[in-house]
Order: structure tokens, then C-alpha cells, then sequence
């Protein structure tokens, strides 16, 4: 315990540490007051008129589902003829889309918490997955490099108990630091909407998906930090983390995507770590392959494939275990000096 203590001390005592955080309330702030600048409580006749623009879109929506069966049934049905009409009427069924339009789709110069909240979630979940991979690789990466380490293996002269107690001590802190920030921010924009905004219609269904996406953030910020401190381990430098990343996203994300769409390569999206990054946190995730409609001469054709959670979650996961599994392994083996 007293290895845990003197390490969550050292972590905040850190400035860097201290500056992101600081960061990270100023941005909280600022995106607050934008939005609180920006809205108002809708009036009655706001509301009605937008209710009155979501039953006539439902109502077009049911009339072009039922176009489209009685098309295929070959009964006739009044309407334009030119209008474009899917193969799979299931497509225009109102009853199988994800959500139906509501009042809270048309209103203008009013902040709509059902509307809004996810997008708000996914860029504090940027920002905390930023926050979690710089503190990681800058917490062992300076130990490493100002011989911290060595100093406090004098003290408890167990290397790999020394690391696992500052790889835990930091995901316990991000972890700690993440929920405290996410809570307080929607909290305060659920504050704004009910203020000077319009709550909009939340039920079961609404807060089950938004704590889906707030859990899979939470744990996608544990991974990053993970493989910012287990990047730095290896190259001995907070440094070595960030020329890593960079490179990556230089190299790969960016040259070997041009290269793959050169080679009009099957799937380049499969091949991206920003792919079952993205699928990861939305639940599911579809692409468009072009390669699959090359033999197809006459027909329809479909290209697409779709990425889930759990193909991510493995993705991600090895990818994490791979690279601190060989951070303890050399830390273990190496001089240090």
C-alpha cells in the first residue's frame, strides 16, 4: 500500500498531469458556455409547429413504405411514379428504423439533449483517450528517462511489482479522473437543456445507448493510456510514444491507405486500427468495399461489411496485452542505467 500511495502522489504531483486537467476543464467550460449562449427555451408555438413537421415526415415515410409494398404486390398506387424505390421495402418500414422523427429534430436555436448528448459524449471521450495516452507516456517515459525508476527500485528492488503498481496506480486515476469528468458534463448539459434548451424525449431505450457508448468510452481511455505507458517502457521516453503514433498514423493510416486504394485492395478498411476504433465506440460500424461487385455483371450488388464491438474489443484488447506484455518483459531483463 504504501507503493500505491507514494506513486498516486507522484502522479499528481506531476504538472503535465496538472496542465491536462486544467485543459480539460477549460474546454468543459468553454463548449458550457457556447452552448448556453446559443439556446433557448422553445415557446409553445415552437413545439407545436415542430411536432406538426415530425408527423407530416412520419406520415411521408409510411405513405412511401406503402408505395413500395404495393409495387410489389403490382397494385397500382397514386403518387410520382420517378420517385426512387429500394428492392427490400423493409427499408422505408418506419417500424424498423432506429428511431422515428420527433418535435426535437426541428427545432432551430435550441439545444436538444437527446440530440445532442452523444456527439457531446464522443468528443469528451476524444479528448479523455488524448488525455489518458499523454499521461501514460509522459508518467513512466520521465521515470525512465530522469532515472525515477532506479531511484525507487533502490527503495523496492521488484521491477515488475514497481511497474504493475504505476500501471495500476494510472489506470486507476485516469479511470477515477474519466468518470468524474463525463458525470459533471452531462450533468451540466442535462442542466442546460432543462435551463435554456428543450430535454426532448428520453426513455429507457435513449440511456441504455448512451451508457453503452459511455462505457466503451471509459474503457477504450483505459486501453489508450495502457499503450501510451507500455509504448514508452519500451522505447525508455515519453518521446518514443508519440514518434510511434505519429509514425503509425503517417505511415499506415495515411500512406497505406493510399496504397491499398492504388492496389484497389479487398477491404482496406479492415486492415485500420481507426476502424475498430470507431467501431468499438458506436456498437457497429459499416464500410464499402468495391472489390466485391468486380465479378458482378448484371443484378444487384452490395459491397459493404460491417465491423462490431466484439471483433474490436479483441482487436483492441491484443493489441493492448501484445505491447504490455512486452513492456514487462524487457523492463524486467534491461539495464536501467
Amino acid at each position: 500500500m504504501n507503493l500505491i500511495r507514494a506513486e498516486v502522489e507522484r502522479l499528481g504531483a506531476r504538472r503535465f498531469v496538472q496542465l491536462m486537467i486544467v485543459l480539460l476543464m477549460l474546454a468543459f467550460g468553454v463548449t458550457a458556455a457556447t452552448t448556453l449562449a446559443g439556446s433557448h427555451q422553445p415557446t409553445a408555438a415552437e413545439l407545436a409547429k415542430a411536432q406538426q413537421q415530425a408527423t407530416a415526415n412520419l406520415r411521408n415515410m409510411e405513405l412511401q413504405h406503402a408505395r413500395c409494398l404495393a409495387r410489389d404486390r403490382g397494385e397500382p398506387f397514386p403518387g410520382d411514379r420517378n420517385f426512387y424505390l429500394p428492392q427490400d421495402c423493409s427499408e422505408l418500414d418506419p417500424a424498423l428504423r432506429d428511431r422515428l422523427p420527433v418535435a426535437a429534430d426541428y427545432l432551430t436555436g435550441v439545444f436538444t439533449f437527446t440530440r445532442q448528448a452523444e456527439p457531446l459524449l464522443y468528443f469528451l471521450v476524444a479528448y479523455l483517450v488524448l488525455f489518458g495516452f499523454l499521461v501514460g507516456a509522459s508518467y513512466i517515459g520521465a521515470d525512465l528517462n530522469s532515472g525515477g525508476v532506479v531511484n525507487l527500485l533502490l527503495w523496492r528492488p521488484r521491477r515488475l511489482t514497481v511497474l504493475g503498481a504505476k500501471l495500476g496506480t494510472l489506470l486507476g486515476a485516469v479511470l477515477t479522473v474519466s468518470v468524474l469528468a463525463s458525470l459533471t458534463y452531462l450533468v451540466t448539459f442535462w442542466a442546460i437543456a432543462q435551463i435554456a434548451g428543450y430535454p426532448g424525449p428520453t426513455n429507457g431505450a435513449f440511456w441504455a445507448e448512451l451508457g453503452a457508448i459511455w462505457g466503451r468510452g471509459l474503457i477504450l481511455v483505459l486501453l489508450a493510456s495502457a499503450v501510451g505507458f507500455a509504448i514508452a517502457t519500451i522505447g525508455r521516453h515519453t518521446a518514443a510514444a508519440l514518434g510511434a503514433v505519429a509514425a503509425y498514423l503517417v505511415v499506415w493510416e495515411l500512406g497505406g491507405r493510399i496504397v491499398l486504394e492504388i492496389l484497389d485492395a479487398a477491404r482496406p478498411d479492415q486492415l485500420m486500427l481507426a476502424s475498430y476504433v470507431g467501431a468499438w465506440l458506436t456498437g457497429e460500424i459499416s464500410f464499402w468495399d468495391s472489390s466485391a461487385c468486380r465479378t458482378v455483371t448484371d443484378g444487384y450488388c452490395t459491397g459493404s461489411y460491417t465491423l462490431t464491438w466484439q471483433t474490436s474489443l479483441a482487436v483492441l484488447g491484443l493489441l493492448t496485452a501484445g505491447l504490455s506484455a512486452a513492456a514487462f518483459a524487457l523492463f524486467r531483463r534491461r539495464d536501467l542505467i
